[in-house]
Formats: structure tokens, sequence, C-alpha cells
């Protein structure tokens, strides 16, 4: 941890939020039905694994709401990481940092406990290839109490092999793009600058480091459609899934162990 002030991270994280909801501007109606899920699953006193965390922008909305719950924010990317724990900290205690790479061999060996109420990703698991993913969701099947519930909010494509639905889904995602005024790949573009300016910064110098040495940066997205996660999931022994929410292949993914 850096000497640099919490209103220097927290301006770190609102940047951060920021190049996120510019190319989704229903990022926090997506965060609002996953919290409203928790609320009607688990109630309102939890504890939650948040996955593929980032800097807990997240996690933080979740603590805010339910005051009794408790989060454990993962990521293995210690840049954002820095960013999280130097903007939040703990939450008084409510919210724990955990460094791991998702979907490796042996992750949850480093989790502080070993079951949850709840699991949690946003915009996340996207990159984890295939095995990892499948890996994922088994471990998360040992890790959730039963009757315990996974959310995950991201782009979950309708199946290619399906020309119709795959049609329809690049379609409405440029109209989509087109009324909300963002350029198409505006991520790739905001994503970029946060890097470049975080890059920069002194307080950041360790890091970098880290992350470079771990090559941890955001790898080629994988288009993992939504049947590939629902099979996956049952697989993990998962007993229900549905979507719960969407703006066309912008997706809530609900399961339930």
């Amino acid at each position: 941890m850096t000497a640099a002030s919490r209103e220097h991270w927290n301006r770190w994280l609102a940047s951060w939020d920021r190049q996120q909801e510019a190319f989704n501007p229903t990022r926090e109606a997506r965060f609002t039905a996953m919290m409203d899920v928790l609320e009607s699953k688990v109630g309102r006193r939890f504890t939650v694994l948040d996955l593929g965390a980032g800097p807990g922008s997240f996690s933080a909305r979740i603590l805010r709401r339910f005051p009794a719950a408790r989060s454990f924010a993962l990521d293995y990317d210690p840049v954002v990481r820095t960013v999280g724990q130097g903007a939040l900290g703990t939450f008084g205690g409510r919210l724990r940092w955990v460094d791991a790479k998702l979907g490796a061999p042996g992750w949850t060996a480093v989790l502080p406990r070993r079951k949850f109420d709840a699991a949690v990703s946003t915009t996340a698991l996207h990159w984890l290839t295939p095995v990892q993913l499948s890996r994922l969701y088994w471990d998360l099947g040992r890790l959730l109490r039963p009757g315990g519930v996974f959310l995950n909010g991201d782009y979950l494509p309708w199946d290619r092999a399906d020309r119709d639905l795959a049609g329809l889904g690049r379609a409405t995602a440029r109209l989509y793009l087109r009324r909300h005024g963002i350029r198409p790949h505006a991520e790739w573009a905001g994503w970029k600058e946060w890097w470049a300016g975080a890059r920069r910064d002194p307080a950041l110098r360790a890091a970098f480091a880290e992350h470079d040495r771990r090559a941890a940066g955001h790898p080629k997205d994988r288009e993992v459609t939504l049947a590939q996660h629902v099979r996956r999931l049952r697989a993990g022994g998962f007993r229900t899934t549905a979507v719960v929410w969407q703006v066309f292949e912008n997706r809530v993914l609900y399961a339930v162990r």
C-alpha cells in the first residue's frame, strides 16, 4: 500500500466507474437488479464472494445497501486492488481483499473462508478460457451453501450457431450503441486511456511492476455464449439457471446451488 491519500484513490475509483459507464449506460441498473435478487434470495445479512472485483465498485454498492453484509473482493490484478484498497479500505471490517487468479488450479485455497451465501461477478468472466470457466463453476458449486446464489452480469451472447439470434444480437448491439451515442469499440478506448493514465501515477509504480511480472493485463475477450455458461453451471452442480435481467445480450445470469 502506498502513502497516497484516500482522496487520491477515490479519484481513480471514480474515473474507473466513468470509463465503465461510458460503454455500458445500464451499469447501475444492472447492479441494482443484482442486488434486488440478492435481497430476495439471501436476505440482508449475508457473505458474498465478488469474483473479478476490480477496484471493488460492486462490493461497495452491496455493502452500502446492506449494512449487515460482508464481501470478499477477489482479483488477480494488483493495480485495481491497490486502487480499491486505497479508496474503500475494509468498510469497517466488512470488506476483505483477496489476491487470486480465477479459474486457476487451486485458486480457492487462498480464500479466508470455505462457504459463502452468494457469489457475484460483473463484466469479468468473459475473458476466461472454457477450461477455466468450467473449473470456476465447479469450484463455486463447492463454495456456495445449499441454496446459495450466483449472479453473473456480463455480455452473454446468443449461440452463434443460431443464425437468426446471432444476427439479432449483432444488429441490436449496433442500434443500442448508436442510440446512446457510443462509438463501436469505445470500451477499449476508455479502457486503454484509464490504464495509460494509471501507469503514469507514481503511487501505482510498485503495483504496475507486479502487474507486469504477472502479465495480469486484460487478455483477449472470449465469446462464451449464454448456453455455454448454462451448461457449465449445470455441470458444476447448480440446479436452477435463468436470465433475470437483460438488455439484449447484456444480461444477468442467475443460478442456485
